[in-house]
């Protein structure tokens, strides 16, 4: 899968008083949205790369499993809702307004470019209001759950993949696919480019930016090889 979340946070001066989660209706419906849109584009091309590539008489829906349905469904929630939630979560616990928003047009997008086989998503943003334009430091930690929430889901799926490796079992290989889908997702959302995260946690410590990039990259590298097969979990042939 390929794609570009789009994170345009805004801010005004105002900060509101109360630090607690809360959501609203319009967020759920937003969020359940974006969900189902790019569920259905990664069963699209988990099953088989695209509508508009089958030739199969047999057509689509007959030929997706279950398993293809439940591993799109886990990587969107995984690698992309809870990655948004953790930017709100952050927010909000520290006072400022923050809830999700979908882009109808990026997700149309992401839906067409899923037919012919891949998938270039822009599902939305977290919008964010009450927080400095110059307050570097929470736009940082801000943006950088995100990527840390990825991260923990990553060695979770990567873990749970090594034991069912010694296991024997056939599911190994889609927990890889998990755990490289959110490695990849923390890395690229580290890429300091416009509204990406790694701009605002470069800006905010580049330290810590250069740290969480390379150890990202390199994990998403790892789970990379062992997807096609030049590894195994246990990093050997």
């Amino acid at each position: 899968m390929t794609g570009r979340p789009n994170y345009y946070y805004t801010w005004t001066t105002s900060r509101p008083a109360v630090a607690r989660v809360s959501t609203s209706r319009t967020e759920l419906l937003h969020i359940g949205l974006a969900f189902l849109v790019l569920t259905v584009d990664l069963v699209i091309i988990l099953g088989g790369g695209g509508l508009l590539l089958r030739s199969s008489s047999g057509g689509f829906f007959s030929l997706v499993s279950p398993i293809e349905i439940l591993a799109a469904a886990t990587a969107v929630l995984t690698g992309f809702l809870c990655h948004e939630l953790a930017h709100k979560v952050y927010a909000q616990r520290h006072g400022f307004w923050a809830e999700f928003r979908m882009s109808p047009s990026g997700l149309l997008f992401s839906f067409l470019t899923s037919l012919v086989g891949f998938i270039w998503a822009v599902p939305g943003a977290t919008v964010v209001s009450g927080m400095s334009e110059y307050d570097r430091k929470n736009w940082g930690r801000t943006s950088l759950a995100g990527p840390v929430t990825n991260a923990v889901f990553g060695l979770g799926f990567y873990a749970a993949a090594a034991a069912t490796y010694l296991g024997h079992s056939g599911i190994y290989p889609w927990l890889i696919l998990l755990a490289w889908f959110n490695g990849w997702f923390a890395t690229f959302n580290l890429f300091p480019i416009g509204p990406l995260d790694g701009a605002k946690v470069r800006r905010w410590n580049a330290g810590i930016w250069i740290a969480s990039l390379v150890a990202f990259g390199v994990f998403t590298g790892i789970t990379t090889a062992v997807l096609y097969g030049y590894l195994t979990p246990l990093l050997g042939r």
